[in-house]
């Protein structure tokens, strides 16, 4: 990624940071979609240069305020012409010009990390306590009072921003939802190649070396 532009988020009394950052971002998301390269897969990638996830951050919001997209070729932020997605949202933000990456940037990765709600935890639980009280005989009371003693917290403290999947909306409109979709920050000690999302972030992999990264300055 050679260059990029940063985009500062303007919150004021009646609207909050958090509240700004699902419209921006899910303008964002849209952009990406309607400038996507392949199925799922963005020439363009998302960073969040104030990024936090300590709970005892002073922000009052994890992700800071301000989001910075980037790109190989500088005519590729050019032509998604961010201004235009949130010409709507006009009075808070504030949209810099597009520049080249500093030489000296270091290297971050940023990937979306799946979270389990309650409700999911419950479900696989039961269904993990029936399958055992099959295999042993056992009553699935038992089961479940002894499965509870490893089931896993739906508390997650990284950053989250609700949004609306536009690959869901155009599958099946009626049933879409907003989620939350917690982002994870992977420190890395050199550049790694591999293909972003359609929300700009790293596409997931098992192995870590795959991952895909942006400059961090």
């Amino acid at each position: 990624m050679k260059y990029y532009l940063d985009i500062t988020l303007l919150p004021e009394a009646d609207i909050t940071l958090g509240f700004l950052w699902q419209k921006v971002y899910q303008q964002v998301h849209i952009a990406l979609v309607e400038n996507k390269i392949a199925e799922n897969q963005s020439a363009i990638a998302v960073s969040f240069p104030r990024y936090s996830a300590e709970k005892n951050s002073e922000q009052k919001f994890p992700l800071g305020n301000q989001l910075r997209l980037l790109a190989n070729e500088e005519s590729q932020l050019t032509q998604l012409n961010i201004s235009k997605w949130l010409n709507r949202l006009g009075d808070y933000v504030h949209i810099k010009s597009v520049k080249p990456v500093p030489d000296n940037a270091t290297h971050v990765v940023f990937v979306r990390q799946q979270v389990k709600g309650e409700a999911r935890i419950e479900k696989d639980m039961l269904s993990k306590a029936q399958r055992w009280a099959e295999k042993s005989g056992q009553p699935l009371d038992t089961c479940l009072a002894e499965l509870e003693k490893t089931k896993p917290k739906a508390v997650n403290s990284l950053p989250f921003i609700w949004l609306e999947s536009q690959e869901t909306k155009q599958r099946d409109a009626a049933n879409s939802r907003k989620f939350p979709l917690f982002i994870k920050k992977v420190e890395t000690t050199e550049q790694q190649f591999g293909t972003f999302n359609c929300y700009g972030l790293s596409v997931n992999n098992s192995n870590k070396e795959k991952l895909a990264s942006i400059p961090q300055f």
